[in-house]
């Protein structure tokens, strides 16, 4: 039922999200969008399946409300999602800092957030993906490749928490799962080890017995390249996440050397992965990112005034809503804390304006302006308030 979260998942949802006329408010079937905060552990977790179903509730108000609209089967069909999470014990013993849930006829969707989110549940014409948009798209959000010569981990986070990623089949997690029965002689003979701090749950440490070490070097290249190739096709390039090494000096410039992933950032953390906790891990790689980060919303800030200035830029929703269906925005920030409840008319082109979401065919104008944007190749970044050039919400910068 979990799904993963990329910018691909994110364009096969929103391929499936054309924003609605009023003319077109009947429809086969209502989305339904759920966003809820949750704890990683005991006691704290108790809770949630509770404030689950409470939010489930408000689900079966606004559909009963609508009863000669939709039909009772489809209710019922609508709401089948939620009801299996909520009795899904399992389900709520490995959440992590918030949940995402949505469902339309015959389809439903499940995600793992690594950061909270306020709770939030909604019937409307489109799926709510505003939230969905910043887990995607923060600037925070980056992924770490710890490697040594004879094992590798790899991690996903942003500046607050960080998750080992359980490594997809076909990816190597030791020299002997990437070279088997390659491997040279040095390597045959091992010796395993438990293997603490971020490496987790242990690993294999092998030391050659009588081996040239032209042969060893030759496995270590071997291994990095496998293990190069594997991130980048599996992960970097399907999360397009900034990817940061941490390895051992000596490893830094090897594995640079000859890795072909356009993600990996030039700067990593030369340091022994395996002598560091998961905390330990987080802080010294966020201190990497943070100037990164930092620099990334700086600029984007000082490209809206600066094209605002020259009128490339635009903070008002009819304005940018006519550069959105012309094609024109490159970049729209969003404010991650603003919602505007309405819709978009799609044949006069404007903005019909509501005073809150309890009609199911309202939806949040920010989340369909997204939408046309990345449809039609612009970029999108949900931004934390705090960070944004404008008080109104979005800030879209033109093309032309």
């Amino acid at each position: 039922m979990k799904q993963t979260l990329t910018p691909q998942t994110l364009m096969a949802l929103m391929s499936q999200l054309t924003p609605k006329d009023d003319k077109d408010a009947k429809r086969d079937s209502p989305y339904l969008s759920l966003y809820q905060s949750t704890h990683r552990q005991h006691p704290d977790n108790v809770q949630d399946p509770i404030r689950f179903k409470n939010l489930v509730k408000t689900f079966e108000s606004s559909l009963s409300s609508t009863k000669n609209l939709y039909p009772e089967a489809l209710r019922v069909e609508l709401l089948k999602p939620f009801m299996d999470i909520a009795e899904d014990d399992d389900f709520w013993r490995h959440t992590l800092d918030g949940i995402v849930v949505l469902s339309t006829k015959g389809e439903s969707h499940v995600f793992h957030l690594q950061r909270p989110v306020p709770d939030f549940a909604v019937v409307a014409d489109n799926w709510h993906i505003k939230p969905l948009l910043r887990a995607q798209q923060t600037a925070d959000k980056f992924q770490v490749l710890c490697l040594t010569r004879e094992w590798v981990r790899l991690y996903e986070g942003n500046r607050n928490v960080l998750d080992e990623v359980d490594l997809t089949e076909g990816v190597p997690r030791t020299i002997t799962d990437a070279l088997g029965e390659e491997l040279s002689d040095p390597y045959q003979k091992v010796s395993s080890y438990g293997m603490g701090g971020a490496g987790g749950h242990g690993g294999d440490m092998r030391h050659g017995h009588g081996g040239k070490k032209d042969e060893l070097d030759i496995d270590i290249d071997r291994f990095f390249r496998a293990i190069d190739c594997s991130v980048s096709e599996h992960y970097s390039r399907l999360s397009e996440l900034p990817l940061i090494l941490v390895t051992l000096p000596e490893y830094q410039g090897i594995f640079r050397k000859l890795s072909h992933n356009n993600f990996l950032l030039s700067e990593g953390v030369s340091i022994d992965p395996g002598a560091l906790n998961i905390d330990q891990l987080r802080q010294k790689v966020w201190a990497v990112m943070e100037p990164a980060h930092h620099e990334k919303v700086s600029k984007l800030a000082d490209e809206f005034r600066n094209a605002s200035s020259k009128g490339l830029g635009s903070d008002q929703l009819d304005e940018t809503l006519e550069a959105a269906l012309s094609g024109r925005i490159r970049t729209l920030l969003v404010d991650a804390d603003s919602h505007v409840p309405g819709r978009l008319n799609m044949d006069n082109r404007k903005i019909i304006r509501a005073d809150n979401f309890s009609d199911p065919e309202v939806g949040d104008v920010l989340d369909d302006l997204a939408e046309l944007v990345l449809k039609n190749g612009g970029e999108t970044m949900v931004v934390p308030r705090e960070h944004m050039p404008t008080q109104n919400g979005h800030a879209a910068i033109y093309r032309y």
